[in-house]
């Protein structure tokens, strides 16, 4: 369904050394960085797609957190959920829910919700029912 995601910035350094993190904790590979653009992607595994792209706005216009978006990032266990989770916030996300259970979603909805270091929200979810 979805061909790429991106995601706007201001300090991209920042925001860089952020998902690097992030994703390096779900194994998904970087699959490009050009700081002088400057923007960056990484692909699902097995790839091509969908890419998950950061970088400042096209347009030149600075970059603003939206409000009602948010983008829901896949882990495969509940305990990746956790240390996604925990990887984020020692890499200065701001939570907005602690990994849990999440009932009203399914019963096996198992979250965590941060605002990245831009102020972007993001989730990390597992579907599956605990091994």
């Amino acid at each position: 369904m979805l061909s790429h995601i991106f995601v706007g910035v201001k300090d991209f350094p920042r925001a860089l050394v952020f998902y690097r993190a992030v994703f390096a904790e779900l194994g998904l590979p970087e699959r490009f960085c050009d700081p002088k653009r400057p923007w960056a992607g990484w692909q699902s595994v097995p790839g091509p797609r969908p890419l998950f792209l950061i970088g400042t706005p096209y347009d030149g216009q600075p970059h603003a957190a939206g409000n009602g978006q948010m983008v829901a990032l896949l882990a495969p266990t509940r305990a990746a959920v956790d240390r996604v989770f925990l990887t984020a916030v020692a890499n200065g996300a701001l939570s907005e829910g602690e990994p849990g259970l999440r009932l009203e979603y399914h019963a096996n909805y198992y979250g965590a919700y941060f605002r990245d270091t831009e102020g972007n929200k993001l989730c990390v979810a597992c579907h599956e029912a605990p091994l």
